[in-house]
């Protein structure tokens, strides 16, 4: 019986090797055909030099300088002005149009002085950044050039869970490398992201594989690969690229205007457990329940309460509370939307005029209390609140994104104080916020868990 075993498997192994020598002779064809319009991306950013032996930039505000004068008298840098020193990036993209215009992650290029891009026959141009979309992760960048190899475009769709797929890039500076797996899952949220559906791989994916193509077997581009989920700042095993429909929606209005125009519905909303579909007489679990309706807003407008459930956005199924985010923002402002409801045990239709989602520099000019400048939506702490979490003040981060997302804060933060002062009320927030200058940082004590702790939120919109 052993003898049969080891004989079937090896009739197993001799019947699969050819099947798999085949796909990486697909591999092989794909990156011979279409890895000329991958290009990488090198970029130069002018910094503040830090203290030597410090293993970050001295911020510019005068008590920060004072504070390291004060304490690390001896280091170089702690006197005197600061210098600037150039902070080199890299990163990678695909060429779109022949005549010049390039995909890539916005992470890539942002706050960048200077773009560099190198072709496969080593030819390096000056690229202009056309537009950035940091809420997708998703960047148009251009160079003057004519006749330029391009990438055919597919689509995610059709994508199948457990469909071989292939990455080219420069993960840690070594240029237009190939690695290749399989798809995991298709429409991943993930914490920080509202509005991408990611593709979720196991392609190895490395720092400087950011903006590189993610291509089906066909040699079509189905993504660009964007994030990793890792524990050592290192490939592990999980990896997201967004879907190649969404990330050219985003380019051709950042093409047309150099912004991106997103609907907005004014709601806050939370997922749907299968405790809250039982109490509110649901079949199951599906659906974004409405925690918050922003006043004023177009939810509000269109009679939308608390406590309904949207299960259906124009037409579509809402299965997941993240869906509805995702619907909403490709929708065009000022469109009519017609929505099922769950309210009170009953299904009811209504229909919603979308304002326009606010942009990141927009924040602050906003009249609501909902959001805040920095990409902060907050809400006041309820009396039951307070006495759970043992506090007498504080806000509670509903939504982040922009500045807010980038220095670390979440959503179910505390907010107690803005530059040690209390904050009790979302206007008392704004207008401690509105006093930080742009390109400074404001010091966010924050309750996580059981615990505080500071996060310098840097301004960067007015």
């Amino acid at each position: 019986m052993m003898h049969k075993a080891l004989a079937a498997t090896a009739l197993v192994f001799a019947l699969s090797t050819p099947a798999f020598a085949k796909e990486v002779m697909d591999v092989a064809d794909l990156v011979e055909k279409h890895g000329p319009a991958v290009v990488n991306i090198s970029t130069t950013k002018m910094v503040k030099r830090g203290i030597e032996g410090l293993p970050f930039a001295v911020p510019d505000e005068e008590d920060m300088q004072e504070f390291f004068r004060r304490f690390f008298p001896g280091a170089p840098g702690a006197r005197g002005p600061m210098q600037e020193i150039p902070a080199r990036g890299a990163g990678s993209g695909f060429i779109v149009s022949s005549d010049g215009y390039i995909l890539t992650n916005a992470h890539v290029v942002r706050d960048a002085d200077e773009v560099e891009v190198k072709l496969i026959d080593k030819r390096k141009f000056i690229a202009k950044v056309i537009g950035a979309d940091n809420r997708t992760d998703v960047a148009v960048i251009k160079i003057t050039a004519s006749n330029l190899p391009m990438v055919k475009l597919g689509d995610p769709a059709n994508l199948r869970v457990g469909e071989a797929v292939a990455a080219i890039g420069s993960p840690f500076g070594f240029e237009n490398s190939v690695t290749a797996g399989i798809v995991s899952a298709k429409g991943r949220s993930l914490p920080s992201e509202s509005y991408v559906p990611y593709i979720q791989t196991d392609v190895p994916i490395n720092p400087g594989n950011s903006g590189g193509p993610l291509f089906n077997m066909k040699g079509e581009v189905v993504g660009i690969n964007s994030q990793i989920y890792s524990r050592s700042g290192g490939y592990q095993g999980v990896s997201f690229a967004i879907p190649i429909d969404v990330a050219m929606e985003v380019a051709d209005q950042l093409k047309r205007g150099g912004k991106v125009s997103r609907g907005w519905l004014g709601v806050v909303i939370q997922e749907v457990t299968a405790d809250l579909a039982e109490s509110f007489g649901l079949d199951r679990p599906r659906g974004a329940l409405i925690a918050q309706v922003q006043a004023d807003g177009p939810a509000a407008r269109s009679g939308l309460q608390a406590a309904d459930v949207i299960l259906m956005f124009n037409g579509k199924p809402v299965e997941n509370s993240g869906d509805l985010p995702r619907m909403v923002g490709m929708a065009k402002p000022g469109t009519k939307i017609p929505l099922q409801v769950w309210r009170r045990g009953k299904l009811q239709e209504l229909q919603v005029v979308l304002g326009e989602l606010p942009g990141e520099e927009q924040l602050a000019g906003k009249s609501s209390k909902t959001y805040s400048r920095g990409g902060l939506a907050l809400s006041e702490l309820t009396a039951d609140q307070r006495r759970e979490l043992s506090i007498d003040h504080g806000l509670l981060v509903e939504e982040v994104t922009g500045d807010a997302a980038r220095a670390g804060i979440r959503v179910g933060d505390v907010i107690l104080a803005v530059n040690n002062g209390k904050v009790s009320t979302v206007e008392a927030f704004r207008k401690a916020i509105s006093a930080v200058p742009k390109g400074k940082s404001a010091a966010i004590l924050v309750r996580r868990g059981e615990g505080s702790l500071y996060i310098p939120l840097k301004i960067t919109g007015e």
